[in-house]
């Protein structure tokens, strides 16, 4: 099914998909994902989406870290993370699609970098697929016999952009791939445990290997990379929905406030009750990042 229009009305806790099926392919505006107008705060994401910005200059905030946009910027984002938009008349068009939609088609969505600032015969051939893209969307809403024709032109569109030049490895492939692989498991189970040795178990390897994957990567401990995550979905949380802290706490393995608040301000450099009040302000306190995007002007990492 192809679907144009607003794609997010509402910021909500359970990442809804407000009517779409969870094949759909969207297009839309940027103002589209807003909660309410001036982006007061962030949003969680509840599907993949690309973010081509074709209008005015401001930062765009990617799971807390600020990423510089002007015409051409392209950002992937993934569901559950939180975005905010920020600056006056920031423009872009917006390809939002579900977990299904590119089912038996060869090509890999997270192959796309977190952050590119397009120029030249890439973002002039970028702008083309998604506009074609938004036009036979809207051209062809609700044609279900259209829905081959979406998830095509999303592949190809996909394809091209992980073809595009990226910024050569600097981390030895064995430790990268042992990262990448630690951060699929940590993905799955950081809820349930934050012990290196569990996941050590996991992947069949010693807790020193992962630690040296990580250290190659990040400069940070494996026990640093699974504790950065739970951090990133506290702050997630905190700032995008309304869920009492505790309850944010024991979802994350908490089942004491006390333990979350002693982790949380470890980790972040404030409680959670400070980080919320503060939250309608552009990046409030020191924020952690288990992995950065790829060639975003924080540095390098996968996605």
């Amino acid at each position: 099914m192809v679907t144009t229009g607003q794609l997010f009305p509402a910021t909500r806790t359970d990442l809804p998909t407000f009517g779409y099926d969870t094949d759909d392919i969207a297009t839309g505006a940027l103002g589209d994902l807003a909660p309410e107008p001036g982006w007061p705060r962030p949003v969680l994401l509840d599907a993949d989406f690309l973010i081509l910005v074709t209008g005015g200059h401001g930062s765009a905030e990617l799971d807390f870290r600020a990423l510089s946009c002007r015409p051409g910027t392209l950002l992937r984002a993934h569901p559950g993370q939180a975005l905010r938009c920020l600056g006056p008349q920031l423009d872009a068009t917006v390809v939002r699609w579900g977990a299904g939609t590119l089912s038996g088609l060869d090509v890999d969505p997270d192959a796309v970098p977190a952050y590119r600032q397009l120029a030249g015969e890439d973002e002039d051939a970028v702008i083309s697929e998604v506009t074609q893209l938004t036009v036979d969307a809207d051209r062809h809403a609700g044609v279900p016999a259209a829905t081959a024709l979406l998830r095509h032109q999303l592949a190809v569109l996909l394809l091209r952009l992980t073809l595009l030049p990226i910024v050569p490895e600097r981390t030895p492939r064995p430790e990268t791939e042992t990262f990448q692989r630690l951060c699929r498991e940590v993905e799955r189970g950081y809820p349930q445990s934050r012990r290196v040795d569990d996941y050590a178990t996991q992947l069949g390897c010693s807790v020193r290997t992962l630690t040296r994957a990580c250290l190659a990567v990040t400069g940070r401990s494996a026990k640093q990379v699974i504790d950065d995550r739970v951090a990133l979905q506290a702050c997630r949380l905190l700032a995008a929905t309304d869920e009492p802290v505790a309850r944010i706490g024991r979802g994350l393995g908490f089942p004491e406030p006390t333990n979350f608040g002693r982790f949380f301000t470890r980790e972040v450099g404030v409680s959670p009750g400070a980080f919320r009040a503060r939250r309608e302000q552009p990046l409030p306190v020191r924020m952690v990042h288990p992995r950065p995007p790829a060639d975003s002007p924080a540095g390098p990492g996968p996605a």
